[in-house]
């Protein structure tokens, strides 16, 4: 059994925090901008992450985080474990110091989780503990949206209301795929997605995250009770519309001439420790699921 020598609590230690998002600077420019909006959303990373740590005296010079992410996967819902935030301080690394806190995470997370996830750019760091590298795909289709009504609003998230209805179909979403989709997740979509702008379309009761490049659409998630075609999304989109891409797996969407490519998303691949039923199959991590 592991003595738990670098397994610590936010809520034991008040200033655990600070001295983590030092380090997470060092590493990770600009997280701390992330985190502090996740907080304000409502799902802090204190509340979400246990963070395995080794300190040099006060300071936190290694670190690696612990999230549980609900997911449904080839339509079974799984909770699998999210690496993230693995660092280590320029001034402490070759030392083995990230080889002894990633060995404490495993034994722990081994007790708790069949599957592990994270995204990286580096999978060199992972594969000597038993990740691999699975390929993730994105999806293109035609189409010949002309634009019509302006049906969607930007949601604003300093707004009481609009928070409320955010968390409301965070809670209550389905997935957006059976092959990977997430259900009732926040920390790590208001990371990711929360600094983003999000569209609402009042008559779905949809939230998309979305973005429009000319007359291409670039779509990431969908954040519903119900899964929509998509052609219902085009129509409520003022523009004219002549390719979509699609970065989850569209099976739901009702398209057809669909086509799918390798892809890496923002330069980092999906990693896996474990079972994964998926691995065979066309698909792509939501981008506000990634860790």
């Amino acid at each position: 059994m592991s003595c738990d020598r670098f397994q610590q609590s936010f809520a034991t230690d008040p200033s655990l925090s600070s001295k983590l998002m030092e380090l997470m600077e060092i590493t990770f420019p600009g997280i701390s901008s992330l985190a502090e909006c996740g907080r304000k959303l409502g799902a802090s990373w204190e509340a979400a992450s246990t963070p395995f740590i080794r300190f040099h005296d006060d300071r936190v010079i290694t670190h690696v985080g612990v999230l549980e992410i609900p997911l449904q996967i080839m339509g079974q819902r799984v909770t699998v474990g999210g690496i993230h935030g693995v660092a280590t301080h320029p001034e402490f690394r070759r030392r083995g110091y990230y080889r002894q806190v990633m060995n404490e995470v495993l034994e722990y997370c081994d007790r708790r989780y069949e599957t592990l996830v994270l995204t990286t750019p580096q999978p060199e760091f992972y594969l000597p503990f038993g990740f691999r590298v699975v390929e993730e795909h994105i999806f293109k289709v035609k189409c010949s949206s002309t634009g019509s009504t302006d049906g969607w609003r930007t949601l604003d998230v300093a707004d009481v209301a609009d928070l409320r209805l955010l968390h409301r179909l965070l809670e209550t979403r389905v997935p957006v795929s059976h092959i990977i989709g997430v259900v009732k997740e926040k920390a790590v979509f208001f990371v990711n997605e929360g600094s983003r702008t999000l569209h609402y379309a009042k008559d779905l009761d949809l939230i998309a995250c979305m973005e429009i490049e000319d007359t291409r659409l670039h779509l990431f998630d969908l954040v519903t009770t119900q899964i929509y075609p998509l052609q219902k999304i085009l129509d409520r989109i003022p523009q004219p519309i002549e390719e979509v891409l699609i970065y989850f797996s569209p099976e739901l969407l009702n398209l057809e001439n669909l086509q799918a490519f390798p892809y890496v998303l923002d330069e980092a691949v999906l990693m896996v420790r474990g079972k994964f039923a998926a691995e065979k199959e066309k698909f792509m991590l939501p981008r506000s699921a990634r860790c």
